[in-house]
């Protein structure tokens, strides 16, 4: 769709492709993001198993 528009074409010259970097972008920090929680995930998880709540979570 935007490859098609003249004025996408140019800023991509002029500014690089912004929205591809921004995407490349949001994906490394959801993959962070997931590989940062899921130890907490793993351990809400196994209280809920054992009928225990995650006290982990409580403040």
């Amino acid at each position: 769709m935007f490859e098609q528009a003249p004025i996408y074409a140019r800023l991509v010259e002029e500014q690089g492709d912004v929205p591809a970097q921004v995407r490349q972008e949001a994906e490394r920090i959801e993959d962070d993001l997931r590989r940062t929680m899921q130890p907490l995930r793993n351990l809400s998880e196994h209280a809920a198993r054992q009928g225990r709540p995650p006290t982990h979570l409580m403040p």
